[in-house]
């Protein structure tokens, strides 16, 4: 069986091709405006024929969708009187003390909002029952407004779906139809209108993407990883495209829990994936993190998806001086197209790139194993104006650069490890994606870690994570009330249904159901609250108890209330296509392949390539090189390599 992992970032699509127990990888520069290009390029590059090819695809085209505001002219319909909630939300501002707040364009625009009957009371008793007058009035909106996607939100229909399913019966069979009973089944009006909405609104840009990529891979069969850390055959996924928010970052972190846990030992970690143009920061306890409070552009998307927290800043970032004088880094990115000055692809303005290269950091002849040569002229002109403009020398601004763009990685490994009352010290940083190795030593410094990891293939690690990723389903069903008053076999009895769902789907799919791995879990809150922790399931007694230890742990108390049940939640997995990793063999100890000067190094610095290395190790400095990596070793740093050729970093005693 040939596999093949693709994640399309912002300036490099990567691959990483299995077969017959050997890995090959390999990068192209992406084409944003049409992604599937530099993915076909790619597999032509490594002389794959399609056919029996098995593709597993981490997507950014809804996620760039979203983030752009470009999807397509959608219809709202909701139940009468409720046509504002999109636009009203949950009234809490970005920013608490800004009296004055930016005003934002609603979601959709009261002229695409569609008011209908069909509205459910909490109970499930009809209120206003769905009429042929409704669907007549619908279908009529639905012919003068000529919308490209419809998105069908009514109250309580988790609970009856009837009117949401006879309103998408009524349309024309050619329009692309979200119902929330579909995409997000659970309690939330707001939450589960905006997720439908999102889903129907980059719908028909997810579908044509992947008829293109189809089309260009005849006979491959196309997987798409979902948000949720699972693969998902392209033809099932094509209506659910809001679960695909997160797909590139969710590949990274099943990658680095994969990689980090070849020694048999699962690791917690602390990840960064630095790539062109954003850095995402996660806790990895064994397994990636789950939650479903992420937010998107704004938008809240309550589909279960990594816990990670994305910042601006890459290897792209744009430096440059603001109205005050002061120095920026970041958000704006070269992206693929220019690129770096370095690049030599038409860029001029300085990126942390750039300044990586200045400094001595990046060897100019050996970037991506040799294949692309950095231009360090180039370079140092882009970071020479900037440093004319600060009144430095192009070193003291390149280094300037780098520690703005470390401070800003720092605060967002903060934010998700601190803010959450964990002790950054208790985990081994990760470093992956093409820029990351540059920094893992300045960011453990900072942080006080003395532990980092820069995995195997760590430039493209989320393209393996794509091959380390199961098949599988995320289920879930709200079913409010009492957790002491149910018994232990409802719930299994409520779990076997969503259980005997995701196994169907995944058979449906042709995935072997040997292996098959289940989970389930409980969203639990105290009567009152509105906000949930989720708990695994075992029984009624023992969540309950769990539950309150685990409030007292995330806000530093318990209360003597009862225990309510929310929300259902199953995870069902087949066994991942890719179990282990292949041995890296000895090292075989060569000289280095070259001598840098790197600044604030007094000696010339050795460039080693990673196989080079023994498991004695070498101490930095050193510039450590593979096929689409580079890792700068900061002096009081030791290295070593262990049996699949991670980079297992620690700081040396001062």
């Amino acid at each position: 069986m040939t596999l093949i992992g693709i994640d399309t970032g912002g300036t490099f699509t990567d691959f990483v091709l299995w077969r017959a127990g050997e890995v090959r990888i390999h990068k192209v520069l992406s084409t944003p405006d049409a992604p599937e290009r530099a993915i076909l390029q790619g597999i032509s590059e490594l002389g794959l024929d399609p056919a029996g090819l098995r593709v597993v695809h981490g997507s950014t085209v809804a996620t760039n969708a979203v983030l752009e505001g470009k999807g397509v002219r959608t219809l709202y319909v909701t139940n009468r009187g409720f046509s504002d909630v999109l636009s009203i939300g949950r009234q809490a501002r970005a920013d608490l003390y800004d009296l004055q707040p930016p005003p934002r364009c609603p979601p959709v625009p009261r002229e695409l909002c569609v008011e209908t009957g069909g509205r459910l009371a909490a109970d499930g008793h009809w209120v206003e029952p769905l009429t042929e007058s409704d669907l007549d009035h619908v279908r009529a909106e639905v012919e003068r407004l000529a919308p490209e996607a419809v998105a069908i939100n009514l109250l309580f229909s988790y609970l009856d779906d009837s009117a949401e399913r006879a309103l998408a019966d009524a349309l024309p069979d050619d329009l692309f139809v979200s119902r929330s009973s579909e995409v997000l089944p659970l309690i939330g009006e707001y939450e589960r209108g905006i997720t439908t909405w999102l889903n129907a609104w980059v719908g028909p840009i997810v579908a044509r993407y992947l008829d293109r990529l189809g089309a260009g891979l005849p006979g491959a069969r196309i997987s798409v990883m979902q948000s949720s850390g699972e693969a998902v055959v392209a033809d099932q996924i094509a209506r659910h495209a809001a679960r695909l928010l997160l797909s590139g970052p969710a590949g990274g972190l099943a990658g680095a829990a994969f990689v980090a846990a070849s020694d048999g030992t699962a690791r917690r970690l602390l990840s960064f994936d630095m790539g062109g143009t954003s850095t995402d920061v996660a806790l990895i306890d064994g397994e990636p993190r789950l939650t479903t409070a992420g937010r998107i552009a704004g938008f809240p998307v309550a589909l279960p998806m990594v816990d990670m927290h994305t910042i601006g800043a890459g290897g792209g970032s744009i430096a440059q001086v603001d109205a005050g004088g002061l120095l920026l880094v970041g958000p704006e990115s070269a992206g693929a197209e220019p690129g770096p000055a370095c690049y030599g692809r038409g860029g001029s303005s300085p990126t942390v790139t750039d300044a990586n290269l200045v400094l001595g950091r990046l060897d100019p002849e050996g970037f991506l194993g040799g294949r692309m040569r950095l231009d360090v002229e180039a370079a140092r002109s882009a970071v020479g104006h900037l440093a004319g403009e600060l009144g430095l020398g192009v070193e003291e601004a390149a280094l300037g650069i780098l520690r703005i763009a470390n401070e800003h990685m720092a605060r967002a490994l903060r934010v998700i490890s601190v803010q959450r009352g964990l002790d950054p010290r208790d985990f081994v940083l990760t470093s992956f994606g093409g820029a990351g190795g540059l920094h893992v030593c300045a960011l453990a410094e900072a942080l006080g870690m003395r532990h980092a990891l820069v995995p195997v293939h760590a430039g493209v690690l989320s393209a393996l994570g794509m091959l380390a990723a199961p098949a599988g389903r995320t289920l879930t069903r709200t079913w409010l009330g009492r957790l002491d008053a149910m018994t232990d076999a409802e719930i299994e009895s409520a779990f076997m249904t969503l259980i005997d769902a995701g196994r169907a789907e995944l058979a449906e799919e042709g995935v072997s159901l040997d292996g098959m791995r289940v989970e389930t879990s409980l969203d639990l809150r105290y009567r009152g609250q509105s906000h949930t922790l989720n708990r695994p399931w075992s029984s009624v007694d023992a969540a309950i108890e769990d539950f309150h230890r685990a409030h007292a742990v995330r806000y530093g108390h318990r209360l003597e209330l009862s225990v309510e049940l929310v929300n259902l939640r199953v995870r069902v997995r087949a066994t991942a296509p890719l179990s282990r990793l292949p041995e890296a063999g000895h090292a075989n100890p060569v000289a280095p392949n070259r001598w840098l000067q790197v600044h604030g190094c007094e000696a010339p610095v050795p460039v080693l390539a990673r196989e080079s290395l023994s498991g004695d190790g070498c101490v930095g400095p050193a510039v450590i090189t593979d096929a689409v990596s580079t890792t700068w070793l900061a002096p009081g740093w030791i290295a070593r390599r262990d049996g699949v050729g991670n980079l297992i970093l620690e700081l040396l005693p001062r």
